[in-house]
């Protein structure tokens, strides 16, 4: 029985490979996080771009209806 694995060796080796599980697994969340946070930055620079065209168009239209009041 020279060939075949104790049960140490096959209880250390599924230790050892569900601890890499898990590393890897945090290190995919890890880039998940960043990707989402990049995406979150995106997301609030849209936004606030947004928001600057919406006040201008807001602006213009306060600016229109004084123009018209006056034609009255």
């Amino acid at each position: 029985m020279a060939g075949f694995f104790n049960i140490e060796q096959v209880i250390l080796s599924i230790i050892i490979g569900t601890l890499l599980a898990i590393v890897y697994s945090l290190r995919i969340l890890v880039l998940l996080e960043k990707r989402i946070a990049r995406m979150d930055l995106n997301i609030e620079r849209m936004t606030r771009a947004i928001a600057k065209e919406e006040i201008k168009i807001e602006k213009e239209e306060v600016k229109i209806e004084k123009e018209l009041s006056k034609r009255k």
